[in-house]
């Protein structure tokens, strides 16, 4: 839903359970910037063997990565997963992989089962960015 929002500025009430490759180009700072975006629903990813998870990772140059604030799962495989991917990225460079946590579901405050508060301390602690969105 994220990357079809970014993509189209619409919002979609339901989408697929696919793995999309997108492409998008978009000016920030007076320069064109091409994007390609790898958009792995977390279900397919959970399913899927190490070797294709590490064959993203190293497609990738920064990564975002999303939980639901009213799935406390989702946000608690968030230290292993970026553990991966920095071991993967950043054992073969001296440069820091740009990785971003986002807690989706903002609006669903009622909902909330992970603060505001436990996301942005596992970024600082992962020294990682930190957004919340709805």
């Amino acid at each position: 839903a994220l990357t079809v929002r970014f993509l189209t500025r619409r919002f979609i009430g339901e989408y697929g359970d696919m793995e999309f490759i997108y492409s998008h180009n978009l000016t920030v700072d007076g320069r064109e910037i091409l994007f390609h975006i790898w958009d792995v629903p977390s279900s397919q990813e959970q399913a899927e063997e190490g070797s294709s998870e590490e064959k993203r990772i190293q497609w990738a140059d920064s990564f975002v990565l999303v939980y639901s604030i009213c799935d406390r799962a989702s946000f608690n495989i968030l230290p292993l997963k970026i553990q991966f991917i920095k071991a993967a990225k950043e054992g073969q460079s001296q440069e820091k992989v740009p990785i971003v946590i986002v807690g989706n579901k903002r609006d669903l405050h009622h909902q909330r089962v992970v603060s505001s508060e436990e996301g942005r301390l596992l970024a600082l602690s992962l020294d990682c960015g930190f957004y919340e969105v709805s």
